[in-house]
């Protein structure tokens, strides 16, 4: 768990896990409408090298977004709006999940099955609620992929 106070944390914190992603990683992130995904994918992106601008995709969905260095492509998507498992297969986010890093949010409980290992990120209203942006973020690594790597 990791309290994140401000939306400039938040993206820095997108950084420093983007330190840590590498071709064919799988996140999911998780948390209620105006939690900080989307500001935690534009750290993400920063991190990656990756053309911008990072915006949600919710009405496309997903975007590819190439690197800018040699690093690999990030793919945001945005799962709010898809239906079920047969719309996220429509997406075949599996052909480019080998070469790119793929963050899903509102993935949990429909992406899973695109990798066996992936990264988990939960973000919740933290007790600095009151003030506006405090935020609480909770990692979890699935696989053998991370096992000591958080």
């Amino acid at each position: 768990m990791r309290d994140v106070a401000t939306a400039e944390e938040m993206r820095e914190l997108g950084e420093e896990l983007a330190a840590l992603l590498r071709p064919g990683d799988l996140a999911v992130l998780s948390g209620p409408l105006g939690a900080g995904k989307t500001t935690l994918v534009q750290g993400i992106a920063a991190g990656l090298e990756v053309r911008g601008p990072i915006t949600s995709p919710t009405f496309v969905i997903a975007r590819v977004h190439p690197s800018l260095s040699d690093g690999p492509a990030l793919v945001h998507v945005d799962a709010y709006r898809l239906g079920g498992d047969l719309e996220v297969d429509d997406l075949d986010l599996d052909a480019s999940l080998e070469e790119s890093v793929t963050v899903v949010e509102w993935g949990e409980g429909l992406v899973e099955g695109l990798a066996e290992d992936r990264l988990e990120i939960v973000i919740a209203r933290g007790a600095a609620e009151e003030a506006g942006e405090g935020r609480t973020v909770a990692l979890r690594g699935v696989g053998a992929r991370w096992e000591g790597v958080l």
